[in-house]
């Protein structure tokens, strides 16, 4: 069985919604192993043991989350040329555009050569007070249905071997 590793991170909760969405589609027909953890739960052997992957992160001054940061620091050159060729795709929780964090995922998983299998989904939340930023995040049903198809693609992919 195929495995889809989902690696996350969230302050208020947007970014949790938008994996556990992509993981329970990934894993609805039971034909692909899913694992659904924390960034800093997540190290290099979860990283090698994985046939494809999920990096789902909020959008923090513009960049990836500092513990998402932190997870590529501790698995990038333990893993390097070792994943070569595998999956990937890429969550973003903004709260204005999300672009740059996106391609800072694909900058490092262009350096692990991963094969990116769907175009970064961003949902922006427009978050810009102090207040707005903190506020824990509600990710609404049509962004959330966009999530599952991403998961359930990927999953789908992996099982029939197609990636």
């Amino acid at each position: 069985m195929k495995t889809l590793l989902i690696v996350y991170h969230t302050m208020t909760g947007g970014t949790l919604q938008m994996a556990r969405a992509a993981a329970d589609a990934a894993t609805a027909d039971g034909s692909v192993a899913v694992r659904l953890l924390h960034a800093h739960e997540a190290g290099a052997d979860d990283v090698l043991a994985a046939d494809g992957y999920i990096f789902a992160t909020p959008e923090n001054l513009a960049a990836i989350s500092g513990q998402m940061k932190d997870f590529f620091d501790r698995t990038y050159y333990p893993v390097l040329d070792r994943i070569n060729g595998r999956p990937y795709a890429t969550l973003v929780c903004a709260g204005s555009d999300g672009s740059n964090a996106a391609r800072q995922i694909e900058r490092i998983a262009t350096g692990w050569r991963l094969k990116p299998v769907a175009p970064p989904l961003i949902v922006c939340t427009h978050a810009q007070t102090p207040d707005e930023i903190l506020r824990p995040k509600h990710i609404g049903a049509d962004e959330l249905d966009r999530c599952k198809e991403l998961g359930a693609g990927i999953a789908a992919g992996l099982a029939l071997g197609i990636f």
